[in-house]
């Protein structure tokens, strides 16, 4: 069975536990809020440090877990490490970058194993531009790109939790200190993930066999693609688009980059906007319309994401028509 909510509804599930707040620390900036009862057993803890949010995920779900949730409407930069457990579409030992603004979509978590999970929150991504001040030419081309303000589209990568990573994640999930000496800990164990991260990025990975693509594959991403073409209003999880074209989700992730040379959901956001901006050129549809026809369901979050991409509002590209 899965569990299907909006992020309205996971929000306020959220929110309804915050007066069941368990957290045994008098400092406000170190909180632990108990799992929604309702989804399953455990905990998230949220730790405000100088330019940094903490996250701290350790939980099984009773169910599967599927939340629909909205673009968002400011920048973020997160470093992730699933260190158990399979949620959206990462599975355990698995790393991850994302810089950008989030292109909506839905995120899906699996029962029947505990899922541990670190996240690292820059408050925006100019901390991270901050840290990569030489030697850039080493890192993604995407990534240099945004850093360098060629380009502002969104960049996700995913690698693998190196052994050098172990060890301040293990710090981190026990860290033994109270008041200042626990921010600063917390703090240095944040910025040797974030290097480590970094390095792993810059460092060229030898090509590896079972990564290459087959003909069959190449077939099936770019049917996945079709998919999101035609369902872009409603679009598939990424699981169930995995499943419609018959690969695994890691490998439709790695394949779809590797083809299209962006994610999934990358491509999908991509494309709306693309698809928004012929449908306001026709002058034959209001902004709502043309909203709801690419899959947005908030004004804001459309009109913010129209503006990054073309420079000007869709209601007043579509007045000048």
């Amino acid at each position: 069975m899965t569990i299907a909510l909006s992020d309205q509804d996971y929000q306020q599930l959220w929110q309804e536990m915050l007066c069941s707040n368990i957290s045994p620390h008098t400092d406000p900036a170190d909180t632990i809020w108990k799992f929604p009862h309702q989804l399953g057993i455990g905990y998230k803890r949220v730790i405000q440090l100088r330019g940094i949010l903490l996250e701290i995920h350790n939980y099984n779900l009773h169910d599967d877990l599927s939340v629909q949730f909205q673009p968002s409407s400011t920048a973020e930069c997160e470093f992730g490490f699933q260190i158990s457990g399979a949620r959206h579409g990462m599975r355990g030992g698995q790393n991850f970058l994302a810089w950008g603004w989030g292109t909506g979509g839905t995120w899906e978590a699996l029962a029947g194993e505990k899922i541990v999970k670190v996240d690292i929150h820059l408050e925006s991504p100019s901390q991270l531009i901050s840290f990569i001040t030489s030697d850039r030419q080493q890192l993604p081309t995407q990534l240099k790109q945004l850093i360098e303000g060629v380009t502002h589209e969104t960049y996700e990568e995913i690698g693998t939790i190196a052994t050098t990573m172990q060890l301040p994640l293990e710090q981190i999930l026990h860290c033994p200190y109270q008041g200042l000496t626990r921010q600063i800990y917390l703090e240095s164990k944040c910025l040797e993930l974030i290097a480590l991260q970094l390095e792993q990025l810059a460092t060229p990975q030898k090509c590896d066999r079972s990564q290459v693509l087959k003909g069959n594959d190449i077939d099936r991403i770019h049917q996945a693609r079709e998919i999101l073409i035609c369902k872009c209003d409603r679009p598939p999880s990424l699981m169930e688009l995995a499943r419609q074209v018959g690969l695994n989700d890691y490998k439709l992730k790695l394949g779809f980059r590797q083809v299209f040379g962006t994610t999934v959901f990358g491509y999908l956001h991509t494309y709306r906007l693309e698809r928004s901006r012929q449908l306001l050129e026709t002058g034959q549809m209001s902004v709502g319309e043309v909203m709801r026809t690419v899959g947005y369901a908030n004004r804001g979050h459309f009109a913010t994401a129209f503006k990054r991409r073309f420079g000007v509002n869709p209601k007043t590209y579509l007045s000048k028509q």
